[in-house]
């Protein structure tokens, strides 16, 4: 995915404008458009957001520019994300143990 993003940023050249910065900004306001399809639906509307075709492709294509900006920074960054995932998860194994029935 990550390589598809830096060929289609390569071919525009949209380089000069992927900085850490600017990314970190896009990703922020594509997050914000992805939570305003949610925006003032009751909790079951939400969980059935996806039976209805338009807001289900809406919501496909927010996610999908989300996790465009989060690759393309990681890129930027030379970060490895499912390290980074696996960092993540077992710093929050140590801070949130299992429940115990």
């Amino acid at each position: 995915m990550q390589d598809l993003l830096a060929d289609f940023a390569d071919r525009r050249d949209w380089n000069r404008y992927h900085t850490p910065k600017n990314l970190a900004m896009a990703l922020a306001g594509e997050a914000g458009e992805l939570a305003a399809e949610f925006q003032w639906l009751e909790q079951d509307e939400a969980l059935r957001v996806m039976d209805d075709p338009e807001k289900a492709k809406a919501v496909r294509l927010e996610m999908a520019d989300v996790l465009s900006y989060l690759l393309r920074m990681a890129t930027v960054l030379d970060i490895d994300l499912e390290a980074a995932l696996k960092e993540k998860v077992a710093i929050n194994e140590e801070r949130f143990p299992p429940r115990t029935p």
